[in-house]
C-alpha cells in the first residue's frame, strides 16, 4: 500500500503519519517552507523522521521551498507587520492566520508527486491529509467540500488520476480524536508517544528557542486536547504546563460565554468579590464597560454593577431562553455576550460574567 502526505511538523500530520505506518503503508512525506514564522515545525518534522528511522521505519521526506512565491501572500503567519492573535481557536481574529489558497497549493504539489509515484511504481496511491473538523470554522480550505471539489478538478486535469485519491481520516474528528488515535498507533508500532509529540510544533508564535507560547489559538486547541486525554503535553512551553493549561481553559471559557452565550458557574469568577478601584473593560475588544464605583455585592455569585460607564452604550436584547424573559446585555462594539440586566426594587443590576471582563487598576 502506498501513501503520499503533507507533513507540516505539527501534531495533526504527525499523528496521521503514525497512523499510516500502523496501517502498513509505505509513506512519502512532503514538508513546505513558505516563510512561516513558526518554521521550527520543519526541524521537528526532521527529528521525527530520524526517530522513526532509528526504530526501523524508513519514511521518504522532502522539503519543498515555496518561500519566494508565498511571500506574495498576506497572513499573520508570514507577514512581519501582522501579529499572531491570541485566544480561542475559533474566535474571529484567528482568521488573520489564514494563508490565502495555501492548502490548494500544497495539495496540488502532493497530487503531482502522488501521480509521479503511481506512474513510476505502477501502483495506486492515496494522498493523506490531517485536516480535521476543528479547522473548519477558520480555514475554509480544510472543509470536506473543498477537497471534494479539488479532487474533482485534479481528476479532470490529469491523466491516470483514477489511481490517486484523497484520504482524510480525521475530517470529522478533532485534535483530541487525533491524539487518542495516535496512542493506539504508537502502541501498535512500539513507539514512544511522548517522544513523537515532543518532536512536533503547533504554536504559531514560538520563541527564539522554539518553545511554544501557549497563547496562540493553535496552542490553546492543542493544550485542551492533551488535557482531554488526561496527559501532559510533552512539548516545551515558555511557562509551566500548569500555567499554559490554566490559560487555555480560561480562553475556552471566554469563548463559550462571550461567543456562545454561555454562563460561568456562580461564585467562581475572578471578579465576583473584587472591589479594587479601577475600570472594567470588555475582554474581547477592550471597550470600557463599568467603573468600580458602580460595583456592589449582590450575593448572586457574579459581578454586579448598578450602572454602566459613560459612553459604554451596552446593547440590550430581549432574551426568552430557559423559559424566562430577561434582558441580555452585549458589548456594543464587538457584540460579545456579557450577561443580563435585572430591574429590581433597589434599582438596576447588571449581572456580568467575570470572564467577559478585564480589570484595569487606577
Amino acid at each position: 500500500m502506498r501513501a503520499v502526505m503533507a507533513l507540516s511538523g505539527g501534531m495533526d500530520s504527525t499523528g496521521l503519519l503514525i497512523r499510516l505506518l500502523a496501517e502498513g503503508y509505505k509513506v512519502s512525506c512532503i514538508s513546505y517552507e513558505y516563510g512561516q514564522k513558526h518554521n521550527i515545525e520543519l526541524q521537528r518534522a526532521q527529528q521525527n523522521i530520524a526517530y522513526l528511522s532509528e526504530n526501523g521505519f524508513d519514511v521518504e521526506h522532502k522539503i519543498a521551498d515555496l518561500s519566494s512565491a508565498m511571500s506574495l501572500f498576506h497572513s499573520a503567519l508570514t507577514s512581519d507587520d501582522v501579529d499572531i492573535p491570541e485566544g480561542h481557536y475559533e474566535q474571529e481574529q484567528m482568521k488573520s492566520t489564514v494563508v490565502p489558497n495555501r492548502n490548494a497549493i500544497f495539495a496540488s504539489i502532493v497530487y503531482g508527486y502522488a501521480l509521479s509515484i503511481s506512474l513510476k511504481e505502477d501502483t495506486d496511491v492515496i494522498i493523506a491529509l490531517g485536516v480535521h473538523s476543528g479547522d473548519h470554522a477558520i480555514y475554509p480550505d480544510c472543509r470536506p467540500e473543498f477537497y471534494q471539489s479539488l479532487g474533482h478538478a485534479f481528476e479532470i486535469g490529469n491523466w491516470d488520476s483514477e489511481r490517486v485519491s484523497f484520504h482524510l481520516p480525521y475530517i470529522d474528528g478533532d485534535k483530541e480524536a487525533i491524539l487518542r488515535d495516535s496512542l493506539i498507533s504508537c502502541k501498535k508500532l512500539d513507539l514512544d508517544f511522548d517522544t513523537i509529540f515532543a518532536n512536533t510544533n503547533t504554536s504559531y508564535n514560538p520563541d527564539s528557542k522554539g518553545r511554544s507560547s501557549g497563547k496562540s489559538g493553535a496552542d490553546v486547541e492543542r493544550i485542551l486536547a492533551f488535557h482531554a486525554i488526561g496527559r501532559k503535553d510533552p512539548v516545551e512551553y515558555i511557562t509551566s504546563w500548569e500555567e499554559v493549561l490554566e490559560g487555555a481553559l480560561k480562553a475556552q471559557l471566554r469563548h463559550y460565554v462571550m461567543k456562545e452565550n454561555g454562563t460561568e458557574r456562580p461564585f467562581t469568577g475572578e471578579y465576583d468579590k473584587h472591589y479594587e478601584n479601577g475600570t472594567y473593560h470588555c475582554a474581547d475588544c477592550d471597550k470600557l464597560l463599568f467603573v468600580s464605583d458602580s460595583k456592589f455585592d449582590s450575593g448572586c455569585g457574579w459581578p454586579a454593577f448598578d450602572s454602566e460607564a459613560e459612553n459604554a452604550e451596552i446593547t440590550q436584547v430581549k432574551d426568552v431562553s430557559h423559559g424566562m424573559v430577561r434582558i441580555e446585555v452585549r458589548c456594543t462594539q464587538c457584540d460579545s455576550h456579557l450577561g443580563h440586566l435585572f430591574h429590581e426594587s433597589r434599582g438596576p443590576r447588571y449581572c456580568i460574567n467575570s470572564i467577559c471582563l478585564n480589570f484595569k487598576e487606577e
